[in-house]
């Protein structure tokens, strides 16, 4: 794994975070709220966890080399948008921190703690390319709920991303 498949799952993580906060800013409320049967009950409950995961615990880890001990379920916000609004601002803080990355870091391990305190050491690369699958899980969750609840969702996969960029 290089830098550019890093740098290209950057750009799909705020293109896809992006186009789902589109569809969500037109749900209810209470369809956000509502527990339809996620492992983190709700949709808000959902991308609270993805927040929670991707931003206060993985970036930390990567940008800072801290690790934030915390339950995994803690709820940051409970106004939609505000929910919404942040999880694309901070979407973003991963492109820029990919493009400074260089191999010899890609090549190496990320040292940090678990949530619970564990200490952990893996392979950097393949720590950082879960970071983006982890997001890819938890939004395929998000619009599977949608569609249960009989809103529209946007089409996430990451071939439309690419057909946008080279359409010709």
């Amino acid at each position: 794994m290089n830098k550019e498949t890093f740098q290209l799952f950057a750009e799909y993580n705020v293109w896809a975070t992006q186009r789902l906060d589109k569809h969500l800013a037109e749900m209810s409320d209470i369809d956000f709220n509502q527990n339809v049967g996620l492992y983190f009950k709700s949709i808000a409950g959902t991308l609270n966890h993805l927040l929670l995961g991707e931003h206060s615990l993985w970036y930390a880890r990567f940008k800072h080399g801290i690790s934030p001990i915390v339950s995994l379920d803690t709820i940051l916000h409970t106004e939609k948008q505000r929910l919404l609004n942040e999880l694309v601002q901070k979407a973003q803080h991963w492109v820029e921190f990919v493009d400074g990355l260089d191999d010899t870091k890609l090549k190496g391990n990320l040292t940090y703690q678990r949530a619970s305190g564990t200490p952990m050491s893996l392979p950097y690369a393949a720590t950082l390319l879960h970071v983006f699958n982890h997001g890819t899980h938890h939004r395929g969750q998000v619009t599977a709920a949608m569609t249960a609840l009989e809103y529209q969702c946007p089409e996430l996969d990451l071939v439309y991303m690419l057909a946008e960029r080279y359409q010709v």
